[in-house]
């Protein structure tokens, strides 16, 4: 069975989605860092399969905004500019608002104790990473957050926007965190505080949450970006 760039097996069946998921995480990770040219016979070998599932898995991140068509050279890690990574706070910050304005007109919807009971455990995970410093860890755990997160919204378009943009954030942000000795109490770590405002549909509690994310993480970055 064919293994990956750091022995991560892929299976033969889904060869695509599979070869996709494991090119993401290397490249949310930073262990395909950002800029990295690479051909498709590149990745076929590494994995040891046909070039056709992993052209299509590399147009798939490609269109997720990961990677750069380069013409008949192959693909490149993106890499995001400073200016990219503020425009994709406030895309977020933007849509977000969006969703508690709808709340607040309608209320918030009855909400599975279940759906909130496995957002809690993620929120949980994450928190617990961030203040350890385990950066894989974390970036698994809050990406798994949000996105179920944002579906307790019940909008799968909006989700899937937020998603991708929160993933790109964490690329453009990794080799940053990567840079540094210690990333323990870096990052954001309040994922339950925001669990819990949601739990007491809090809608100003957790308004206020999220905009203490968005300026943690344009401050962070800001600071990070001048080498301090």
């Amino acid at each position: 069975m064919p293994e990956g760039p750091t022995g991560g097996t892929v299976r033969r069946s889904s060869l695509r989605q599979q070869i996709a998921d494991a090119l993401r995480d290397e490249v949310l990770t930073g262990r395909m860092t950002a800029g990295r040219h690479f051909t498709v016979k590149e990745i076929a070998e590494l994995y040891g399969v046909s070039a056709t599932p992993v052209r299509e898995a590399l147009v798939d991140l490609a269109a997720q905004g990961l990677l750069d068509v380069e013409h008949h050279r192959g693909f490149q890690v993106r890499r995001f500019t400073d200016a990219e990574f503020r425009s994709m706070v406030e895309a977020r910050t933007l849509v977000v608002e969006g969703i508690f304005r709808r709340i607040a007109a309608r209320g918030m919807r009855e909400v599975d104790p279940k759906e909130l009971a496995s957002v809690r455990r993620r929120a949980e995970a994450a928190s617990r990473a961030s203040r350890a410093g385990e950066l894989d860890v974390l970036i698994g755990y809050d990406i798994r957050f949000w996105r179920e997160l944002t579906a307790l919204a019940g909008n799968a378009h909006v989700g899937d926007f937020l998603d991708r943009i929160r993933t790109q954030t964490w690329v453009y942000a990794v080799p940053y965190l990567r840079g540094r000795p210690d990333v323990a109490g870096l990052c954001w770590s309040d994922h339950v505080a925001l669990v819990t405002a949601i739990e007491k549909r809090d809608t100003e509690a957790a308004q206020r949450v999220v905009e203490e994310f968005n300026d943690h993480s344009l401050a962070l970055m800001r600071r990070l970006a001048a080498g301090r």
